[in-house]
């Protein structure tokens, strides 16, 4: 089960990469971007967590939506530590062009499957996902 969803989440990130890439935009950048426009204003270590990539990613991909004037990072003033990203109006506005995107690519990749058995892998995939989180979560 996990080798498929490995190879899917390959396949998906390429072709969505296909139609981001002519608006600046990787696959790295597009997690982060994606949960930002869910969420805005969140700190580095939220943002970490909410895209599931480590502290250090997260800080080098931050850093480059800045440099693309994407996001702004704003240090909070009680805890110089903790740095909040906020997105730019140039990354609101991509969020118009890029979502309907996602929207091409999945059409692309579930056709030919009822929309039941969509239904059935999502429930299956996010109770893996929670079991998994509950897993680790009772280890730590």
């Amino acid at each position: 089960m996990g080798y498929l969803c490995r190879i899917n989440f390959r396949e998906f990130s390429k072709a969505l990469e296909k139609l981001t890439l002519p608006h600046g935009i990787s696959a790295g950048q597009w997690r982060f971007l994606r949960v930002l426009w869910q969420q805005d204003n969140l700190t580095q270590r939220e943002l970490s967590q909410l895209v599931g990539t480590r502290e250090a990613t997260t800080v080098r991909s931050v850093r480059k939506l800045e440099q693309a004037g994407l996001v702004t990072r704003t240090p909070f003033a009680a805890d110089r530590r903790k740095v909040y990203v906020r997105l730019t109006p140039k990354a609101r506005r991509l969020e118009r062009k890029l979502m309907p995107l996602v929207a091409e690519v999945n059409a692309k990749a579930l056709r030919n499957i009822s929309a039941a058995d969509v239904d059935t892998a999502r429930r299956v995939l996010a109770q893996a996902h929670a079991n998994l989180i509950q897993e680790q979560s009772s280890h730590d």
